[in-house]
């Protein structure tokens, strides 16, 4: 075993994933931190990211140390529990309007985030085998995704359930799905951003005709796809007027987050000001005023990018992406090099997931993106999703040991 870790275990993967740990117990210490003068008001959030990675590291050893069959018999039972977690958490007391936490002692559980993982290695089982047809394919990976996106869209997180789609369809496009079908699976999304105009849908529907035409598909297809848009196109308006109040001020504030200054728009505007702040070189570890005068909430979680870009500027900003460019290109070299197919299904699964996550939450931390409850991947302080994350990551390097067998 520690010959195979030797020769094929990825020491590049894994220094990416220990960089970005350690960047995360800088910033969380940072975040932690409220400097006034001379005194020094320090929490411990810190010190609990730092179990967490020592746990982290833990579960690497456990999965390194695991035969891949014992797990393969794991996937099952545990997309069962994280369902019955699913629903089991929708009779929790609610946090700011939403059921996401299973509270066990004074520690909370998300179940949502393990249902991520677990739904990835299902569907890259399912998919991978030999000579199975396009429509078998998304049947079998549509049955084991709606449950738990329904469920989630209930507690409600609507983010989440994006994280969910955008892992399927990397994992559909990795097993050979045909791009056309892909198109016409990610239509819908234009078809709600144009049910605000009747003009706006028609020139969306006459190019997807055209293109699927172009593309020589059978009319039934064009028939069908057309009439799914039309209806998401009707429905979309009754969905809004029953979102509840707070998702329809993110979407608006979004847009505008002037029209709530002091309220939903102000995590926005203020996170804008703290990377704003920063400028090139930033104003100095532990010497952000935005985050010290408490201007930025939750700016050890979501917003944990925030201040990252108000104490270390540009450079510090630019620094972190390259480091994540470099970790999730290292994953797409891993997904080329794998042997397996179900194994290059789970890591494109597993990169779609992270990469929408990183993207999500820098995107509403400079205000170009929703506010969403959505960590930074290992950056932003949180249990269960840095556990979850880690386990992602440990299962890429495990599926590194059996590439060259």
């Amino acid at each position: 075993m520690k010959i195979r870790i030797n020769r094929n275990f990825d020491w590049q993967l894994f220094g990416l994933w220990m960089l970005l740990l350690l960047i995360g117990l800088i910033s969380i210490f940072s975040a932690s931190t409220t400097k006034l003068g001379q005194e020094l008001i320090v929490k411990s959030y810190y010190w609990k990211q730092l179990i967490w990675v020592f746990i982290a590291l833990i579960n690497l050893y456990i999965v390194l140390k695991i035969p891949l069959p014992v797990l393969d018999m794991l996937i099952i039972p545990l997309y069962g529990f994280s369902i019955l977690s699913l629903i089991v958490v929708l009779f929790m007391p609610p946090i700011n309007g939403a059921h996401r936490w299973i509270f066990i002692g004074s520690q909370q559980f998300q179940p949502s985030e393990l249902a991520k993982v677990v739904m990835i290695l299902l569907v890259a089982r399912l998919i991978s085998k030999e000579h199975i047809s396009e429509w078998k394919m998304i049947s079998k990976s549509f049955s084991v995704v709606i449950v738990p996106v329904v469920l989630i869209f209930i507690e409600p997180d609507f983010g989440t359930t994006l994280v969910f789609w955008a892992s399927l369809l990397m994992m559909l496009a990795q097993a050979g799905f045909p791009y056309v079908y892909l198109i016409i699976l990610i239509s819908p999304i234009f078809a709600v951003l144009t049910s605000f105009s009747w003009f706006f849908f028609l020139v969306f529907i006459l190019i997807l005709v055209f293109f699927l035409n172009r593309e020589r598909m059978n009319w039934i297809i064009i028939a069908v796809s057309t009439l799914v848009n039309l209806f998401i196109f009707v429905i979309t308006p009754v969905l809004w007027n029953n979102l509840h109040e707070y998702q329809k001020n993110r979407i608006l504030t979004f847009l505008d987050p002037t029209r709530d200054p002091l309220g939903a728009g102000y995590h926005v505007i203020q996170s804008k000001i703290a990377v704003g702040s920063g400028q090139f070189f930033g104003k100095g570890f532990l010497m952000g005023s935005q985050k010290n005068m408490n201007f930025l909430p939750e700016h050890h979680t979501d917003f944990i990018f925030s201040v990252i870009g108000e104490e270390f500027g540009f450079i510090g900003c630019g620094l972190l992406l390259v480091i994540f460019y470099l970790f999730f290109t290292r994953i797409i070299y891993l997904i080329k090099v794998a042997q397996k197919k179900e194994h290059k299904i789970a890591i494109a699964g597993i990169l779609g997931y992270l990469l929408l996550q990183m993207f999500i939450n820098i995107g509403m931390n400079l205000g170009i993106m929703p506010t969403k409850g959505i960590p930074l991947p290992f950056i932003s302080y949180g249990g269960t999703n840095l556990i979850i994350n880690s386990i992602a990551v440990s299962m890429i390097l495990k599926y590194s040991l059996e590439k060259n067998l």
